[in-house]
């Protein structure tokens, strides 16, 4: 499993711990202060590794925007929609981070791996990620993501464009779980889709 924009572990350790998962997982958070969190977290765990850098569609060092509520940190600017309906997101700061390409890490990281799972937990970088990833996706065969139904973020890809995109990509939504909903109104803002490749379709 492709840990994604970890946080402090909260995916993973679902996973491990709830759902019984006992394969390895690899999770990447390029934010200093939830970054010691995980790796504290994942210490203890021999199939559990933690990478301090964010991936994306090249290798580079941007800032990002730390929120207060730390999981809603992007590299995005944050719209009045999102803060709106969640002001504990509000960010607080900015910090420098390191990003890579999943191509880039995939050939040493999954050298053997086959049938994994990615889970993007990204706030707007959910595209980027997916061009930095092109030859990895051969055999990553399932891909959870967050769908934002609104714009939150600046120059944001929506649902209708990313679902396109991941038809394209030889995937089919097979699940939409709970997400984001603003509190007032009930209207869905954003909800987490689950994409699998049935078969052994290749990407192009």
């Amino acid at each position: 499993m492709l840990d994604v924009g970890a946080n402090t572990g909260q995916f993973a350790s679902e996973r491990r711990n709830d759902l019984g998962y006992g394969g390895n997982i690899l999770s990447f958070e390029p934010l200093s202060t939830a970054y010691k969190t995980l790796e504290t977290r994942a210490r203890n765990d021999p199939r559990w590794q933690t990478f301090h850098h964010a991936l994306g569609d090249k290798d580079e060092t941007r800032e990002i925007n730390v929120a207060a509520n730390s999981e809603s940190s992007a590299r995005p600017a944050m719209l009045p929609s999102h803060l709106k309906s969640a002001p504990q997101s509000e960010y607080r700061g900015k910090e420098t981070i390191r990003i890579r390409t999943l191509d880039g890490a995939f050939p040493a990281l999954c050298p053997d791996a086959r049938s994994i799972y990615l889970k993007k937990d990204t706030q707007g970088f959910e595209k980027n990620v997916l061009m930095g990833a092109k030859e990895s996706l051969a055999r990553i065969d399932t891909v959870q993501m967050e769908l934002s139904l609104v714009p939150l973020y600046s120059h944001q890809v929506l649902f209708n464009e990313m679902h396109s995109l991941m038809i394209e990509l030889g995937y089919t939504l097979i699940a939409i779980e709970d997400g984001f909903s603003d509190p007032t109104s009930g209207q869905v803002l954003q909800a987490d889709g689950i994409f699998h490749r049935f078969g052994r379709t290749q990407v192009a």
